[in-house]
């Protein structure tokens, strides 16, 4: 479960030019969105993108965590890019390729300097071989970081790596970045599945991610939302489970007892935690349903 108040089992990608995806990012049951200036849009489109987000941003959804991709912070439109969202903030900024603790304090200060309030967040995104070694370093800086975001599709890139069905050349540095958010409170994001017509592949990769403790997946396309939500979704036996547990446990320490037995295994204090956690996902995925 994420460290934030939101579930963020799928996280969509909606490139700043494509006014038609934009206009339907409100009748989509993704978690959370990328408006996408960097990546997904080319230097001719920068500057009508930006507009587009600006517009969006003005009459947004309040059931959806929007955040903003924005330029890297040495490009030439990286300033415009922040500028352009003072009077209608998204609720985050992400920023791609970090990879220094130097670039992410650079973040936090642009931000502070463009006027942005503090309940602006920052994400990161981790996606090169030095954001990976870095990412230790990275995710300690504190401040507005909020989450860290696996950009996958560069990585393999950068590694000479390939895409495989089991993600083996990549499983280290994805490993990584979960120990290190899961070290400094952060919520974390697993890369994107780039084969829009691999249902088998894309719930695969879900539920490797979701095994691994990501929070959830980002998404290129709306068809890949219901997989990351299931996967990332706690089952209806994980939810009757944690519920046995804990009143188990409630129970047992009312007498007194640190552990307790629940259909022949052993439960204690650090099984109540985790069940506390699915639990409570469980309850803001309920919520969040009911207020669409």
């Amino acid at each position: 479960m994420a460290t934030t108040k939101y579930p963020l089992r799928s996280v969509l990608y909606v490139p700043g030019n494509n006014t038609r995806a934009l206009n339907k990012v409100s009748s989509l049951a993704a978690d959370a969105f990328i408006l996408d200036l960097e990546d997904g849009v080319g230097p001719a489109g920068k500057s009508e993108a930006r507009d587009n987000i600006k517009n969006f941003l003005k009459s947004r959804p309040q059931a959806n965590y929007i955040t903003v991709r924005v330029n890297a912070l040495e490009s030439e439109w990286v300033t415009d890019d922040l500028d352009a969202f003072l009077e209608n903030p998204p609720d985050a900024i992400v920023f791609p390729k970090f990879e220094s603790v130097e670039e992410v304090k650079a973040a936090n200060n642009l931000l502070t300097k463009a006027g942005y309030g503090q309940d602006t967040r920052l994400w990161g995104m981790i996606e090169t071989p030095p954001g990976v070694l870095n990412s230790g370093l990275i995710g300690a800086v504190g401040g507005r970081l909020e989450c860290l975001v696996v950009g996958t599709s560069d990585l393999v890139k950068d590694l000479h790596a390939k895409h495989t069905m089991t993600r083996e050349p990549i499983l280290f540095s994805l490993s990584l970045v979960v120990l290190v958010a899961r070290a400094n409170g952060l919520a974390v994001i697993d890369g994107v599945h780039l084969d829009i017509n691999d249902e088998r592949g894309l719930k695969l990769s879900c539920h490797q991610g979701a095994d691994m403790g990501f929070d959830g997946k980002t998404v290129i396309h709306p068809s890949q939302i219901a997989a990351a939500n299931e996967a990332f979704s706690p089952s209806l036996k994980d939810i009757a489970e944690a519920e046995k547990i804990t009143a188990a446990f409630e129970a047992a320490t009312k007498d007194g007892k640190g552990v307790v037995l629940v259909d022949g295994k052993l439960v204690e204090a650090l099984h109540i935690e985790n069940a506390k956690r699915i639990l409570a996902l469980a309850e803001i995925i309920k919520d969040k349903i009911e207020s669409q």
